[in-house]
């Protein structure tokens, strides 16, 4: 009978079960798909001799967490690999934002856009390099960051404090005029920016933009050599060297309550698994409070939230199978492992304002990965593995471009317009791109969803980033914590704080709340009388005849 039970084997919920198996707990992760990792998985679904990531592909996030590198994953066979540029974002007449390695790289592309702002840029990364590590350490452990502020308090005042905070809230089209004089300082901040769900025009999307440029600077896009799934097998093999057990193919439908504690989770299959000690859900909030959790055992105000809970905005992809390399017209997004394509600061404007009235954008920000680029184990030699992705309203109202788009995914025509429309853009950018294609995967938004049940309608954020729900309103107001109304029962998805990414806070800070309250094991013989009492065998496993007794 394990100690705790974890459900779901993305990262989030392999973190949480390394953690507590850690500390000596047992434990027993389920996951609803044939293969764990969420939405850090890679196939060569594509082309057999393509490596193709399925959701995530740059980890800049994992590579700056201090909860992964706890993990010592590289001792499990983790390995890193770096395009030689980082980021680029061309422009329709052939010049080029590049992110470099070396700072002085990047200032010196900037100075050709605009002299100064090359020094501007060095500006913004010594701020960093004053906060950086204090201000990732607060924001990966549980709102509110008591102990990690006081070491950030005293960076923040030798930082500027309140000039710094202005800064982490002002909207990124704002920061970038303030900073920059030339197009590209502005473009790296609010391409990066425009990774979340925030406009340029939103609150807090220039701290957004700052912090992901940042990591981009100081710490690149890695990926994981041999695909993102090389990411998963780490945190597998670490769990199972530990005594953990994963079980895949086992989707649940119940987390079972009595007297307002989790004792265990019902599977579809009808099995009882039992938790003596904690249940930890790494899955969506919705589905958490509005499925796995009968209403009965929640308070009226927690379900009357969640009905105002904000989902973040769908996600289109494809990904293609290259004979060669990308013809970028801009020599330098050649090197690149990001791409971003946009016609400046505006036309992300007018992609978000698009996306704001429900219309599929005519022309899609799109993110561009060139992943045997950045890891040249993806694609035989000379070739390239490359995937883009776009956003899309949750609910689409209208198609603000020519092609009729309504977003009824599940009609073939429909995928295939979005899929050229995004084609179409690359194309802008990289004249010839198509007649590179050998083949082609299409990932719609309910696609996404069936691989993956929390990224409802493509969302990948596990809910908005915007400032109304994240720290104490994540995933609703008061909340901010792993705790749930339910005693032993904790959320260990994107939806708690800190958000979407791939840095394991979330699951670890479930994992350390459940080892910090520390709940009294229930009694074998109580919990065997629970079971039973719905009907499974002695302790757990599937119901057996004339299996009886009361609660």
């Amino acid at each position: 009978m394990p100690d705790a039970v974890v459900i779901g084997a993305g990262p989030n919920g392999l973190v949480a079960a390394n953690v507590l198996a850690d500390a000596g707990w047992s434990v027993e992760v389920l996951e609803a798909q044939p293969e764990p990792g969420g939405a850090v998985r890679s196939d060569r679904g594509v082309h057999p001799d393509y490596v193709s990531d399925l959701f995530s592909s740059f980890y800049p996030l994992a590579a700056a967490s201090p909860v992964l590198a706890a993990l010592d994953l590289e001792a499990e066979g983790l390995r890193w690999s770096h395009a030689p540029r980082v980021l680029a974002h061309p422009l329709p007449d052939g010049r080029c934002a590049v992110l470099e390695h070396d700072v002085r790289d990047t200032a010196a592309g900037l100075d050709g856009f605009a002299a100064g702002d090359g020094e501007a840029w060095e500006r913004l990364c010594a701020v960093w390099d004053q906060v950086g590590e204090h201000l990732m350490g607060a924001l990966f452990t549980p709102f509110p960051p008591v102990r990690a502020t006081a070491g950030l308090a005293v960076r923040l005042r030798a930082a500027g404090g309140l000039r710094l905070a202005r800064m982490m809230t002002l909207p990124v089209r704002r920061l970038g005029e303030e900073e920059f004089t030339g197009v590209a300082g502005r473009l790296l901040l609010a391409g990066n920016a425009l990774h979340s769900d925030l406009a340029p025009e939103a609150a807090g999307s220039g701290g957004f933009g700052w912090l992901m440029a940042m990591l981009g600077q100081r710490g690149g896009f890695p990926v994981p050599l041999g695909g993102a799934q090389e990411l998963t097998a780490a945190l597998v093999r670490r769990l199972e060297r530990r005594g953990g057990v994963l079980r895949c193919g086992q989707p649940v439908t119940e987390v079972v309550v009595r007297s307002g504690r989790a004792v265990a989770v019902r599977t579809a299959d009808g099995e009882t698994v039992p938790a003596r000690r904690a249940v930890l859900a790494a899955v969506s909030a919705p589905t958490l409070y509005g499925r796995l959790v009968s209403a009965g055992h929640l308070p009226g105000q927690v379900l009357r939230d969640l009905r105002r809970f904000h989902w973040d905005f769908a996600t289109f992809k494809v990904d293609w199978a290259l004979s060669g390399p990308v013809p970028w017209t801009a020599p330098e997004a050649r090197d690149a492992g990001t791409v971003h394509l946009s016609d400046g600061v505006d036309g992300l404007t007018r992609f978000a304002a698009q996306l704001a009235m429900g219309q599929v954008p005519d022309e899609p920000f799109a993110v561009f990965g060139q992943m045997t680029t950045a890891d040249a184990s993806r694609s035989p030699r000379g070739t390239e593995s490359a995937w883009a992705y776009t956003h899309l309203p949750q609910q689409i109202s209208g198609d603000a471009g020519e092609g009729g788009i309504t977003g009824e995914w599940e009609r073939p025509e429909q995928a295939r317009l979005m899929a050229e429309r995004l084609e179409d853009q690359v194309e802008r950018y990289a004249p010839g791109f198509r007649s590179l294609v050998r083949a082609r995967r299409v990932l719609a938004p309910y696609t996404l969803e069936a691989m993956d049940a929390n990224l409802h309608g493509g969302a990948i954020n596990g809910g908005t980033s915007a400032l109304h729900q994240q720290l104490v309103f994540r995933p609703i107001p008061g909340a901010g914590r792993p705790e749930t109304p339910v005693k032993a029962l904790y959320l260990a998805s994107s939806g708690a704080h800190p958000g979407g990414g791939v840095h394991g806070a979330p699951g670890a800070n479930a994992a350390r709340a459940a080892l910090r309250r520390r709940p009294r094991p229930l009694p074998l013989s109580r919990v065997q009388r629970v079971l039973t009492a719905r009907g499974a065998v002695e302790g757990r496993g599937r119901p057996r005849p004339g299996a009886g007794g009361r609660a």
